[in-house]
């Protein structure tokens, strides 16, 4: 039998019936998503919610069971999603001891629902919000609390503690380091400071608010947000946006790419005190942001993207205003940013700063950027294609150092590309409307959507009850993903190298607390 036999394929962006989503007991569950992730697979999300009124079938039923996981499943060489579902018993065998890339989905479940994975090497809760459900407030706290954090002992051994407050504008997070004189041999992250329960507010929707979530879950990424959940409505409604829709939204995502590789270029410049590219790339990533604005009045495109479309449109002046501005940027971050990358003091703190393997990155399910330049070929875009990258796909660029010099190195490729794109795009863009109304989304009926944002793989997976509303809304950013990355690129690093490496990946706090 094949890796994925018990699942039922589909495609990103399609709609399927909830009911012809395969159940198994759970054994066989944890058996085929093991084996499938092992063969190649990645897990891409794994929700849970709880069992309609009606039953399931009674061999996928444990008694007094009433929650449903299911797995959701990226299968990149043959561009398909494998799902599969089991009733998820109090305690269950936890798939992370064969299966990394499961280690904080785990522990989100544990945490949100009140039932524990047996074997789990960590079980902390990852927001520390309180529980979906009144049932799970009746059950023991989590083994591991928030305060609980790993330790080490003996001569010259030390824990140094940063956060949750930070000096500067920045989110709560608390970095945990545990050092051996100077040297880092683990980094523990401790998030959810700010958990704003955007999942638990997404259900009985649509409705007019749920947009605006989508647009500040992460607020730089508010084009990548907004067109997952966009895309995910318009396959529950059976609706297709127009291709010049597609074609407005694919700039508008490049854009936001743009801006943000541009302003993490130069953070990464400020982090090695090479102070020119720090300067030029505050000012040209703020021209970037410019030109969001000049697309849809928002310089970070809120407003733009909607169910059925977009709700602005570029034609005419506005074009080659754009185009003509959009060269001014390509002169401009090309010289910054190659003046950077030809200096050698700034190579020499790049280099080997850092490092994951392309099988440790591949373990543990690294997306993205960061992926990426561990040499591994993940992008959405290419991969899963949608809208117009159906038609006009870019390069999916890698680095194989998997250093602090191979995320910089990425982010300069896709620059490039992005500015290829943008301007092609502005160039032919599709002719015809750019909305279309939405009509009822099916009843029962579940779809997943994959967005590439500019920090990689964004994950909508939603489901509608018998009236055609939300009944389970899961999102799973790529700071998901990734924040346990940054934890096993310190390991064996100088202490003095964390604001390096953290820049280097850049993840979202916001992102990850929802």
């Amino acid at each position: 039998m094949g890796a994925m036999d018990d699942f039922l394929l589909t495609g990103n962006g399609q709609a399927v019936a909830l009911r012809t989503v395969p159940r198994v007991e759970f054994q066989g569950f944890r058996r085929a998503v093991v084996t499938a992730v092992a063969a190649g697979a990645r897990l891409a999300a794994l929700p849970v919610r709880p069992l309609p009124v009606q039953p399931l079938p009674k061999r996928a039923m444990a008694p007094g069971s009433d929650l449903e996981i299911l797995a959701v499943l990226a299968l990149p060489d043959c561009a398909r999603l494998g799902l599969l579902a089991a009733v998820l018993p109090e305690r269950w065998p936890a798939l992370t001891p064969d299966c990394p890339a499961a280690h904080w989905f785990e522990r989100e479940i544990a945490e949100q629902w009140g039932v524990e994975p047996d074997g789990h090497p960590w079980l902390k809760p990852i927001r520390f919000a309180p529980p979906y459900r009144g049932r799970s407030a009746g059950l023991a706290p989590p083994s591991i609390g928030r305060t609980d954090f790993f330790t080490m002992a003996g001569i010259e051994s030390h824990e140094v503690a940063v956060g949750p407050v930070h000096a500067g504008i920045i989110e709560p997070g608390h970095f945990r380091f545990l050092c051996h004189g100077e040297t880092v041999h683990h980094l523990e992250i401790s998030l959810g400071y700010q958990h704003r329960g955007i999942e638990r507010a997404m259900l009985g929707g649509p409705s007019p608010r749920g947009i605006h979530y989508m647009e500040t879950l992460a607020g730089d990424t508010t084009i990548g947000h907004a067109t997952a959940y966009s895309r995910a409505v318009e396959a529950l409604a059976g609706l297709t946006a127009p291709a010049r829709a597609e074609g407005l939204r694919a700039i508008a995502a490049e854009l936001e790419r743009l801006a943000n590789h541009i302003g993490d270029l130069g953070a990464l410049a400020g982090d090695v005190g090479f102070l020119p590219t720090l300067n030029y790339c505050g000012r040209i990533r703020g021209d970037v942001l410019n030109l969001t604005a000049q697309l849809c009045g928002s310089r970070f495109g809120r407003g733009l993207v909607r169910p059925g479309g977009v709700f602005w449109d570029a034609e005419g002046e506005r074009v080659d205003q754009l185009l003509g501005s959009l060269e001014t940027v390509r002169r401009d971050v090309t010289g910054a940013v190659t003046l950077m990358l030809d200096a050698p003091s700034v190579l020499a703190r790049l280099e080997g700063t850092g490092r994951l393997s392309a099988e440790t990155a591949r373990r543990i399910g690294l997306v993205g950027v960061a992926a990426r330049a561990c040499g591994l070929e993940r992008d959405v875009r290419f991969e899963y294609p949608y809208g117009i990258y159906h038609l006009a796909q870019l390069p999916v660029n890698t680095w194989p150092g998997g250093d602090c010099f191979a995320r910089a190195q990425v982010r300069w490729l896709e620059i490039q590309a992005s500015l290829d794109f943008i301007g092609e795009g502005l160039a032919d863009l599709p002719a015809g409307p750019c909305h279309r109304e939405v009509p009822e989304l099916a009843a029962e009926t579940l779809a997943v959507s994959l967005v590439e944002g500019w920090r990689g793989e964004i994950c909508h997976v939603v489901g509608t009850d018998s009236a055609g509303r939300f009944a389970f809304y899961k999102v799973v950013d790529p700071s998901f993903h990734n924040w346990f990355g940054l934890a096993l690129a310190m390991r064996g690093q100088e202490i003095s190298d964390f604001p390096l490496c953290n820049k280097s990946f850049n993840l979202s706090y916001c992102g990850h607390d929802l």
